[in-house]
């Protein structure tokens, strides 16, 4: 009897010590990619019924669908949507910035999209910027987690980091930042939507990125290349210009 319970009790121990420590996500076990982005309207929004939709998540999605690749969307706070595609195997970030420093942090897929980093100021204020370098004697509002931030703080700018990017021109309206550091896509209408037009205008563009869908290193080389091969051919047939056109008339409200 004895015999058969230490038996019994090495049958257990072998099987527990033969499971994995830790389980590996839903998503990844059914061979779907787990896809982060941040609220920033018109890229990546909440439609009213509480769809992730938006110029860059249409994108993704018709990539994926060309593709053949499953895959969840979920809105986050950037900082933790950066962090879920580094922390796991089957995650994806977008829209992320190419910079040297991250290019070996991640596969990239894309490009999504391509916007230019703008110094904003308030309209009252005269600021005679030419060069990068003559904004250092002032206060530049930037966002956790953004490439801008990283930019600009490495080369030694003076920068008041916020949790969201939009508090920015709040701030910069009250004073409190000098400058805000801006990413604006072509033809972006942010300044109308929210009614600072007229109160902060662009003094000074410093830098044009494009943007991609980042994903961790986990990711299979072979999705990867399956999703650059859709974008290729997005491109080629005219269905991202085509996505592109359909938020021309987009408003605020379009996403409530």
């Amino acid at each position: 009897m004895r015999i058969g319970l230490i038996t019994a009790g090495v049958a257990c121990l072998l099987m527990f010590a033969s499971m994995p420590t830790r389980a590996a996500p839903a998503a990844q076990l059914a061979g779907s990619l787990y896809i982060a982005t941040e609220e920033a309207a018109p890229s990546s929004m909440r439609d009213a019924g509480g769809r992730v939709v938006g110029i860059a998540t249409d994108k993704v999605r018709a990539a994926m669908a060309r593709a053949g690749v499953t895959y969840i969307i979920e809105t986050l706070p950037w900082k933790r949507a950066y962090a879920a595609a580094r922390e796991r195997a089957d995650a994806c970030v977008y829209s992320t910035t190419r910079t040297p420093e991250r290019e070996a942090l991640f596969k990239w897929v894309g490009p999504t999209d391509s916007a230019q980093w703008v110094l904003m100021a308030r309209a009252d204020r005269r600021m005679a910027i030419r060069t990068l370098e003559d904004a250092l004697p002032y206060r530049i509002g930037t966002y956790y987690g953004d490439a801008r931030d990283d930019y600009l703080r490495s080369r030694g700018f003076t920068v008041d980091t916020a949790p969201h990017d939009l508090l920015n021109p709040q701030k910069l309206l009250l004073g409190r930042i000098d400058l805000w550091a801006a990413s604006l896509r072509r033809e972006s209408t942010v300044l109308e939507q929210n009614g600072w037009k007229g109160k902060i205008v662009p003094v000074f563009a410093f830098s044009r990125q494009d943007v991609f869908l980042a994903c961790n290193r986990g990711v299979p080389d072979a999705v990867i290349a399956r999703l650059n091969a859709a974008f290729v051919a997005l491109e080629r047939d005219g269905t991202l210009k085509r996505i592109e056109r359909s938020y021309d008339r987009w408003t605020p409200a379009a996403s409530k």
